[in-house]
């Protein structure tokens, strides 16, 4: 058995979230920058075809980020069981993937990026504007897609000051580049794919620089250990098991959207905008998950029973904390904060008849954030997979029964109970996920 992981402190556990968190604000503030200086050209394609590349060209990649949690469960498990080779050794498999994934894209972009807008079709004008954006942002597919990879890596090292430092950097180079690029230069829509593709690969070029002390070794370059069939394979089987959740929790996400638009406009408006509350609840509730990912891994990896159940109530405690504080803010400010995103006085009182399931939301949803997080750590991904093909039938179930009766109002209590249904699930396969853990 491997020694006794560090002490597990609160201390500990928001060193890990607390950057994680805060890498997550920069987010929209780069999508607001994007359209903010295209907007500057007083045209209304150049927008639509920023908007509706940087939604293609993400959704590609999403797929793929079964590559940052696969990532940091395997290596924090390495690093818990003292297995400096291995951890080294995972940090050259994710880059070999990413960078092979990210080629494969390239290769492939022209029937991909066709499929895509037969699904999300457009005017020729902002069509011919969005193929040359993604035409250019497709050749830092491998950088972006490698990246996943490396913050995995870092996470599972506790090292999220590091990934904080690698997305502020990126952000903050792309809107430099925006600005010279389209308002400096006159570039249009190309200028913005440009600081993105440079963005990017500057953003791989930091991480590895400050993932450096691995490749300061040899076990990064031990290419038996490296190739070696039986990790390749539990590698694979740990991400394909990701990347099934993932897609079933998209599908629940997109139907949600598509069920909504048949309410006409206004619902629809007002759904995308209540959907903003839950995006800030995620990108809170992440950077406790990421410390679950990152704990309960080591503890694994270490057969350190109590210390994985520790930090499973640790980080749940903290994510508790930040769901409640949210759940009270949107019911104290979110009127104020539906009026700050539209000014359409039907929109407003749609968003506002419909606030009520966002102060649910968060206190519902924490069981399956924070689930997701400890069994990514623990890297017990087809239960994960399972549990969320159970909740998927539960919601569709809840969607069939509820909607044709309650509208809108129906839709909405069947995505909160695809929620609940993701944390109870999980919560049923709990104990055996601590019995997997050495006494």
């Amino acid at each position: 058995m491997a020694d006794a992981p560090p002490r597990l402190s609160h201390r500990r556990v928001l060193h890990i979230a607390l950057p994680i968190v805060l890498s997550n604000a920069t987010v929209p503030i780069l999508g607001a920058v994007d359209t903010g200086v295209v907007g500057q050209l007083g045209q209304a394609a150049p927008i639509g075809a920023v908007g509706i590349g940087a939604i293609i060209i993400t959704g590609i990649y999403w797929i793929f980020g079964f590559l940052r949690m696969g990532t940091t469960g395997l290596t924090s498990q390495a690093r818990g069981g003292a297995n400096g080779a291995e951890v080294d050794a995972l940090l050259t498999r994710v880059l070999m993937i990413g960078l092979s994934a990210g080629a494969t894209l390239i290769v492939m972009q022209w029937p991909l990026f066709h499929a895509a807008f037969l699904v999300a079709p457009a005017s020729d004008e902002v069509e011919g504007l969005a193929r040359d954006y993604i035409g250019i942002r497709v050749w830092s597919a491998p950088a972006m897609i490698a990246l996943y990879g490396v913050n995995g890596w870092l996470i599972a090292l506790e090292r999220t000051r590091a990934v904080l430092a690698i997305q502020v950097w990126m952000n903050g180079l792309n809107i430099v580049l925006d600005l010279w690029f389209v308002t400096g230069l006159g570039w249009g829509v190309e200028g913005v794919a440009v600081a993105t593709f440079l963005a990017e690969w500057s953003g791989l070029a930091l991480g590895l620089w400050l993932c450096r002390d691995a490749f300061g070794g040899t076990a990064w370059k031990d290419w038996p250990r490296v190739f070696d069939r039986s990790r390749l394979k539990r590698m694979a089987q740990v991400n394909s098991d990701i990347l099934i959740r993932s897609l079933l929790l998209q599908a629940v996400f997109i139907s949600f959207l598509f069920v909504g638009a048949r309410f006409g406009d206004v619902t629809l408006a007002a759904n995308q905008i209540l959907l903003q509350f839950l995006n800030v609840t995620a990108y809170a509730l992440d950077g406790f998950a990421f410390a679950a990912e990152a704990l309960v891994g080591y503890a694994l990896g270490a057969g350190a029973r109590s210390a994985l159940r520790r930090a499973a109530l640790m980080t749940t405690f903290w994510g508790l904390i930040c769901v409640t504080a949210l759940a009270a803010g949107f019911a104290l400010f979110g009127g104020g904060i539906i009026d700050l995103m539209t000014t359409a006085p039907a929109v407003r009182e749609a968003a506002r008849a419909y606030l009520i399931y966002m102060v649910f939301a968060p206190l519902l949803g924490l069981a399956a954030w924070m689930f997701d997080g400890i069994f990514i750590g623990a890297t017990r991904t087809a239960d994960m997979r399972n549990m969320m093909a159970l909740s998927f039938l539960i919601y569709v179930a809840a969607a069939l029964v509820l909607v044709p009766a309650l509208g809108n109002h129906g839709l909405w209590l069947a995505f909160l109970i695809s929620f609940a249904a993701r944390g109870v699930t999980l919560a049923l396969r709990y104990p055996a996920l601590e019995t997997a853990a050495e006494v």
